[in-house]
């Protein structure tokens, strides 16, 4: 008897997640006969719902949070995961329990479709210093970015990351983020700023060069007062939304065998939903 593929989000509260819409649109455009669902699980049994996975049917899962450091700790991670200090990918490799950090490729992707040519700049701007932007500091040195000036508002957290990844990533006081912005070629808001129910964020977009990026990792709203501010500049972006399909690409694959591709018609999908709610 042939047992229907499984994945799930394991997550605490894990009910908002886009992912079942995202990775049930994949399987259905497949043809294949198998399953994607949300598990509320509490931190306290996270150890052992993971433990059990594969025998609770799934063949891997992705992480939210507050499990992701969790996971990191009980399966075996990848350079990826290790860097960024977190996984949100599960999966079984030989029968052993293996885990990476997709945000990483999610970033890039994203970018890679929304604004090809981004990479030709020696020079990028990064707000924040949490765990999304690990993931995007480590997306840009793999790219080759020569040097990636972080800003955060706490400066204690900049130094860390910057001890973490080394000379590429400069240090800036987030009060001289202006004395950059000239010759920024990218821009990314890793910050909760300018998200709905947040405080804006303030950022002289018009400092940017002519034929800059800019991205946005904040989802809600779809198009962010920062990428508002870009686009009447003409210059390209890359929204939070896109992130998050591309960030599934990977997942998918390694549990279902099939590659799938970001399109127009899931993402007009997806924010259809979030309109709605």
């Amino acid at each position: 008897m042939s047992v229907t593929p499984a994945a799930c989000l394991i997550g605490w509260p894990a009910a908002h997640s886009r992912s079942p819409l995202i990775h049930k649109y994949w399987l259905n455009s497949f043809g294949i006969d198998g399953d994607y669902r949300i598990e509320a699980v509490e931190p306290a049994a996270f150890a052992d719902f993971i433990g059990n996975l594969a025998a609770r049917g799934y063949k891997g899962a992705n992480v939210t949070i507050p499990h992701k450091e969790q996971a990191l700790a009980l399966s075996a991670p990848d350079a990826r995961a290790r860097a960024v200090g977190a996984a949100n990918t599960l999966y079984f490799n030989g029968g052993d329990l293996h885990s990476t950090n997709t945000d990483v490729e999610g970033f890039i992707g994203n970018l890679d479709a929304s604004a090809p040519g981004w990479d030709r700049t020696e020079d990028v701007l990064v707000l924040g210093a949490g765990g999304s932007a690990r993931a995007v500091i480590f997306g840009l040195i793999e790219r080759g970015i020569r040097r990636v000036h972080l800003a955060n508002r706490t400066a204690s957290r900049t130094q860390l990351l910057a001890d973490q990844f080394g000379a590429q990533v400069q240090p800036l006081e987030w009060e001289r983020v202006e004395d950059v912005l000239p010759r920024a070629g990218l821009l990314v808001n890793t910050t909760s700023l300018g998200m709905k129910g947040q405080p804006p964020l303030e950022v002289n977009v018009g400092a940017l060069p002519a034929g800059a990026t800019v991205a946005d990792l904040v989802y809600v709203p779809l198009e962010t007062d920062l990428l508002k501010a870009a686009k009447a500049r003409g210059l390209k972006t890359a929204d939070g939304l896109g992130m998050l399909l591309h960030q599934a690409v990977r997942g998918f694959e390694l549990w279902f065998g099939k590659r799938p591709v970001v399109t127009t018609e899931l993402r007009a999908l997806v924010e259809a939903d979030l309109t709605r709610s």
